[in-house]
């Protein structure tokens, strides 16, 4: 608890507004000379949107013949001088009034479209005489409706994600109705699949609290374009606490299995047995996945708990899981070839797929992202692996709670166990 509680703290002190939509700040000249161009956001527009601007200091703004620069492409940007990039811009809005309203031309496909702030002294070389006053500004970018409108304040890459958001929540409301009592009455009772049982809910409504909080904040996003940053980080540690959770539930159930085989000790077939090696092992990859969220909620500025993974942090963490996906592989391999029973064998390959499922739907997405459209990625990978995780808990409930398979498969009396076979009737 004490990780999470400092994993809380570094998420609200770290929040801040998501980038794109409704964006407020203020110019400032240094910035902008140091960077040739002070770089403010970027938004994916699809049809003909709109971009308004609103600045305060309006005399102050003419003075130094500040500018927005519009930019479509930002392939070798970098690359260029401050002239070129001055110059090299698609829109040059001149701020020359306290509010200004800019059409973005038409096209095909969506297109994203990089905002930047330039003044007379951006490529100005040597000292400047004097202090330079800053310039404070709010930038509303607006996608057309579905009347064509521009008044979405989605970009292309989020459009649907709030959709998807209520449907899920409509869909765990549904489950939750109907199983809420048998599982609870399964918890209630013990047995030896508790622990496991009680992880599994645990991180299931954390899911379900992550999926809450962000239609929370898309609901808001989508009136004023900034939502409440807040929320957005509270869904993102949600979802964090719950991979952690699952992370060290699934390695110490599958490095305990091994160990009870290799100690020969049957007494407690296919439970959670841990020991100081496999609780050391899972409590070590755990940090090292908690790190891993941590940076990359730092190295990302938009509200997502599943990032296409254009960070380092972001590969690292697809490439831990991988490496996971195949140490359970190995595990169970070893388990199942030494194992003489064909429940239980079906019992652990079962068990597999919900283990491979869970971790490697996250790298299988982001590949297959590679071939989409830029538009097309981060919802793609967000709403897949949500979905693929969900169904992996889904098929982890039902393994460790079939009655016929469970009540096989343990060697411990009847009267322990919940959801056996002689007790299906009140079901």
């Amino acid at each position: 608890m004490f990780v999470y509680f400092i994993i809380l703290i570094i998420l609200l002190f770290s929040s801040c507004p998501a980038a794109g939509k409704t964006v407020s700040g203020v110019f400032r000249s240094d910035a902008a000379r140091e960077n040739n161009g002070q770089y403010i956001t970027r938004f994916l527009y699809h049809g003909e949107g709109l971009m308004a601007c609103r600045v305060q200091e309006v005399q102050v703004a003419l003075q130094k013949d500040a500018r927005l620069l519009l930019i479509q492409r930002a392939e070798g940007f970098d690359n260029l001088s401050c002239l070129e990039r001055v110059t090299s811009a698609q829109i040059s809005i001149t701020l020359s009034k306290e509010e200004q309203n800019q059409t973005i031309p038409q096209q095909s496909t969506p297109q994203t479209w990089h905002v930047m702030y330039a003044d007379r002294y951006t490529c100005q070389e040597g000292q400047i005489d004097g202090e330079l006053q800053d310039v404070r500004f709010q930038i509303t970018l607006l996608n057309p409706d579905a009347a064509g409108n521009p008044l979405d304040h989605f970009s292309a890459e989020e459009a649907g994600l709030h959709s998807f958001y209520f449907l899920l929540i409509v869909a765990y409301f549904v489950a939750s109705c109907i199983y809420v009592q048998p599982l609870w009455q399964a918890l209630s009772k013990g047995g030896p699949m508790h622990t496991v049982l009680k992880v599994l809910t645990s991180a299931l409504l954390l899911q379900g609290t992550s999926v809450l909080l962000n239609y929370i904040h898309m609901a808001r996003y989508a009136r004023d374009g900034v939502g409440t940053p807040l929320t957005g980080s509270l869904a993102e540690l949600c979802d964090m606490i719950a991979q952690v959770q699952m992370l060290y539930m699934l390695l110490s159930l599958c490095v305990g299995w091994s160990l009870s085989r290799s100690r020969k000790s049957q007494s407690k077939p296919l439970q959670w047995d841990s020991s100081p090696a496999s609780t050391a092992l899972a409590l070590a990859v755990v940090i090292a996945q908690g790190a891993l969220l941590i940076w990359e909620q730092f190295e990302e500025a938009e509200h997502h708990s599943f990032h296409s993974s254009s960070s380092v942090s972001g590969w690292l963490l697809m490439a831990l899981r991988v490496a996971l996906a195949l140490f359970l592989a190995s595990v169970l391999y070893q388990i199942i070839s030494a194992e003489r029973s064909a429940l239980k064998r079906d019992f652990y390959l079962s068990f597999g797929k919900g283990c491979f499922l869970w971790f490697l739907c996250h790298p299988v997405l982001v590949l297959f992202s590679v071939m989409l459209n830029e538009h097309q990625k981060e919802k793609v990978v967000t709403i897949g692996v949500i979905l693929c995780q969900s169904i992996s808990v889904v098929v982890l409930y039902r393994l460790f709670l079939s009655r016929s398979l469970y009540w096989e498969v343990s060697s411990l009396s009847s009267v322990t166990l919940p959801l056996t076979m002689s007790r299906r009737g009140r079901y």
